[in-house]
């Protein structure tokens, strides 16, 4: 059997559709698979900070209209670029064992974000990012940032920025792991909802190829990205959302560190509950920080 895997054409995403592929086969032996390679509307203009494209599935519509028009038979996306919202007729038939979910901080030095002098340029293209490091170093001065992972290395080793922040399983996956200068750690850094998860998703009528991704989802991956997800679509944001959120499962209980950021606020709840509760727990945790956020503006 050949399945055909739809991907953005950026380095880092033909490496993670390259690691399903590996998945896939190892799965289901006898499997051949090939590449779609589709250039989405965020991969177009990369001029304007992501919040400014005016849509939603900048990095993932494109390679969801290949599923959908037949094109492809699967997609895999990094999941955080998801919408929250489904698209109809599709659906998610794995998450793989999710990577490391930590942002880390890329120095020109070397730098810890501790050790940056004051004034340094740090360069991020989140709101979410931009905000968490302001509240640990409001000296700095940040910068937007776009581009694929080895342009925004590339522009802190040439010396544009003195610094940046980018996911580290991004990092590992491009083959930039020796850029990290410092890995940022919860709860004081909470990454976006869903970082370092995959998300591979097939057609709703097609049983036969969701059959064969089922077998490489990892339970414990998806009920924590289940739970953060959750968070961030109870906000009503969306992907952009200055939100940050982190579930881990430990012996069937998972807990969630979750909040919102910018103008000021920096409100993280833990949320704790059986890991067939995700969903409701990540709504939970939007409730509490929501109703925080309401008390702190009153």
């Amino acid at each position: 059997m050949k399945a055909r895997i739809a991907t953005r054409r950026s380095p880092l995403a033909r490496a993670q559709a390259a690691l399903v592929a590996d998945l896939l086969v190892a799965a289901n032996p006898g499997l051949r698979v090939e590449f779609v390679h589709v250039v989405t509307s965020g991969d177009r203009d990369r001029s304007k900070p992501i919040e400014e494209l005016g849509e939603r599935g900048v990095f993932s519509r494109g390679v969801q209209a290949a599923l959908l028009d037949g094109r492809a038979d699967i997609a895999v996306h990094s999941y955080k670029d998801l919408p929250t919202e489904p698209l109809a007729g599709l659906r998610i038939a794995a998450v793989p064992l999710r990577a490391d979910p930590r942002d880390a901080l890329v120095s020109r030095s070397g730098a810890v974000l501790a050790d940056l002098p004051a004034g340094a340029s740090v360069g991020t293209g989140s709101a979410r990012r931009s905000a968490q490091v302001l509240a640990v170093r409001p000296d700095l001065r940040v910068r937007p940032l776009r581009g694929n992972v080895g342009t925004r290395v590339a522009k802190v080793q040439d010396g544009e920025l003195d610094a940046a922040v980018l996911a580290v399983a991004g990092l590992k996956r491009a083959g930039l792991a020796d850029a990290i200068a410092e890995v940022l750690e919860p709860p004081s850094f909470l990454p976006a909802p869903a970082q370092g998860a995959l998300a591979v998703e097939v057609r709703a009528d097609g049983p036969d190829v969701e059959g064969l991704v089922k077998r490489i989802d990892d339970a414990e991956s998806r009920a924590a990205v289940t739970a953060e997800r959750a968070f961030l679509r109870d906000l009503r944001g969306g992907c952009n959302a200055p939100a940050g959120a982190l579930a881990r499962v430990d012996g069937g209980e998972l807990t969630m560190t979750a909040g919102l950021f910018g103008e000021g606020e920096g409100l993280p709840v833990t949320q704790r509950g059986s890991v067939s509760d995700a969903d409701a727990l990540g709504r939970r945790a939007a409730a509490r920080v929501l109703a925080a956020r309401g008390r702190a503006t009153q």
